[in-house]
């Protein structure tokens, strides 16, 4: 899925009102898994000015790109940091540690050719899921609409959960952030 997507499921598992330290750990534990990526690719998309071709054609399946990507992809590492956060009935720790598996319970069959090794360190094993959030080959063109619609119903949730114009202004920014991808890509690859 789209980062944005899972931020606004991470929200929707974990963020409550009247909580605003479970709320933001659920925001970044939705978007820990994803945070290497960017960072990676960023340093060298406008930094070093490496071309997006080499970066998500090269780079992204790099050895050394998989080293970080295997850590904050580990359904191994994010379930004992849940396991840490349930013994010491730690809500901030559990609503982290709960985003962040729930990322990865989402990409996990969501990526054919583009996973992540789920199971590190027990296996480097990667699964080519049959379909792809974005991908057409692999039926992304479904997989994208219903993201997107399940995503926007989740605003709503969120809405009605939250009041004050700092939550609602958050939550209209994910729900608008959903669609940026779009962009991006188009951006990055010259269309869709």
């Amino acid at each position: 899925m789209n980062t944005p997507a899972h931020l606004i499921f991470g929200a929707a598992a974990f963020a409550r009102p009247g909580r605003p330290a479970e709320s933001t750990a659920a925001i970044i534990g939705a978007l820990l898994p994803d945070l290497s990526l960017y960072l990676l690719a960023g340093w060298h998309l406008f930094i070093l000015g490496t071309p997006p071709e080499t970066v998500f054609g090269e780079l992204y399946f790099s050895e050394s790109w998989g080293r970080v990507f295997r850590i904050d992809n580990s359904f191994i590492l994010w379930g004992i940091a849940l396991a840490v956060g349930l013994a010491l009935k730690n809500r901030v720790v559990i609503a982290l540690t709960g985003a962040a598996l729930l990322h990865l319970a989402f990409d996990f069959p969501l990526h054919h050719d583009d996973g992540r090794p789920h199971f590190w360190p027990l296996t480097s094993w990667i699964f080519e899921s049959p379909v792809s959030y974005w991908d057409r080959r692999h039926y992304g063109e479904i997989v994208g609409p219903i993201e997107i619609g399940v995503c926007l119903i989740l605003c709503l949730v969120l809405w009605r959960r939250f009041d004050g114009w700092i939550p609602r202004g958050l939550i209209l920014l994910a729900g608008a952030t959903q669609l940026l991808p779009l962009v991006m890509w188009a951006f990055v690859f010259g269309g869709p």
